[in-house]
């Protein structure tokens, strides 16, 4: 049993984040933390100017509602939007928040991913603590 458990979060259309969330349920211990994170990626300059000055602001609270509305389904879960680049900022908010299992939904790998590696392959080989895949 697991007393903080880590989920990022993508909301990409063809991951099912309901298998990470049911899996928390089974392997946090009672009183456990668990923690929804999704890392918003920068937008490049040279994009930026042709959005709304508000989007950003906009966006992430949009990210931020929706975490908290499926944090509100599991006990003493939070939700968490940072900015970065997904595998590092996820690697990093680890470092820092110390969980002791991670769990992360992944695609079926493809011919790109040996080339040029997921998310989900980065946090593996990377973590310092437990990690469990989920596809």
């Amino acid at each position: 049993m697991y007393h903080n458990i880590l989920i990022p979060i993508a909301f990409d259309a063809e991951r099912d984040i309901s298998a990470p969330l049911k899996l928390a349920e089974l392997l946090g211990t009672p009183g456990g933390k668990v923690t929804l994170l999704h890392v918003m990626e920068h937008v490049p300059s040279y994009a930026i100017s042709y959005m709304p000055t508000d989007y950003l602001i906009a966006a992430r609270q949009a990210l931020q509602d929706e975490l908290d509305a499926m944090a509100a389904k599991l006990p003493d879960a939070t939700g968490v939007v940072i900015e970065g680049h997904s595998g590092r900022s996820i690697l990093e908010w680890a470092e820092t928040n110390e969980p002791d299992l991670i769990i992360i939904a992944s695609h079926r790998p493809g011919v790109q991913d040996l080339l040029l590696g997921s998310t989900a392959a980065q946090v593996v080989r990377h973590a310092r603590c437990a990690v469990h895949v989920v596809r």
